[in-house]
């Protein structure tokens, strides 16, 4: 029976570290092949936020729900078959600095499969088109400028073809027409391939370009949610400089 709910569900969710509590009672529900993006001030839980939803952390309290299932205590085999459906693409892009790009590629689909390597080196040339890094195949990540960098690790975050993709902060540290050429690379991705993203961006216009539904966190907690246009009709003060600034904080 195919399950079709929200894709992921946080429900109560709470973390601190030490004095400082990140989340506040966070419940969110994400729709599948929807575009969520997730705003907010430097330090207000946005990343803690998605690393709870792949399971690199786990809450304090509440409970985590990937496709139905209940992540919260998984570990060992268990959490890794979720995580096979969940791309990550880090706010760095966390190469690995030794290895080509195709390699970085192929990493993912080595690791997790018994893929023949011909079929391996085919679905890393087909992931690096896709991004238009066909041609970096056997450079180093030393090589690449941020943008590219940014490409290789989103062909390497759909190596799997993940139905979930998460994504840290893609705007960082590009100029603003790199920016959005990896904003429509997110969107072609929704678009194309029906996969449900979890977006989290300080970048208003970037935002813009990628969300079905915005979600504003404020000291751990849910602020406001809803739509760019619901956004900025709200009456939260935050919100509305958050919504009408260029860079959002």
């Amino acid at each position: 029976m195919t399950y079709d709910g929200p894709v992921i569900r946080l429900e109560h969710v709470s973390k601190a570290f030490g004095a400082l509590r990140v989340l506040d009672d966070v419940s969110i529900a994400i729709p599948r092949g929807e575009a969520t993006v997730v705003l907010g001030r430097s330090g207000t839980g946005k990343s803690v936020m998605l690393k709870h939803v792949v399971g690199l952390l786990q809450p304090d309290a509440g409970r985590v729900f990937v496709e139905g299932e209940e992540i919260t205590a998984l570990t060992g085999s268990a959490l890794a078959d979720v995580r096979r459906h969940i791309g990550f693409l880090f706010q760095n892009a966390a190469l690995f600095d030794s290895i080509t790009v195709g390699d970085n590629v192929g990493f993912p689909l080595r690791r997790h499969t018994e893929l023949p390597e011909a079929e391996i080196r085919t679905r890393v040339r087909e992931k690096l088109s896709q991004v238009g890094l066909e041609h970096a195949l056997d450079k180093m990540p030393a090589e690449l400028s941020g943008g590219m960098k940014k490409r290789a690790g989103l062909a390497r975050a759909m190596a799997l073809d993940p139905s979930i993709l998460l994504v840290d902060e893609p705007s960082a540290g590009l100029d603003p027409i790199t920016s959005e050429e990896i904003d429509d690379l997110l969107v072609s991705v929704k678009r194309n391939l029906g996969t449900t993203l979890i977006v989290v961006t300080h970048n208003i216009p970037s935002a813009r370009r990628i969300g079905d539904t915005l979600v504003f966190l404020h000291e751990g907690r849910v602020l406001v949610q809803g739509s760019v246009v619901e956004l900025e009709a709200s009456e939260h003060a935050l919100v509305t400089r958050f919504m009408h600034s260029e860079a959002g904080g």
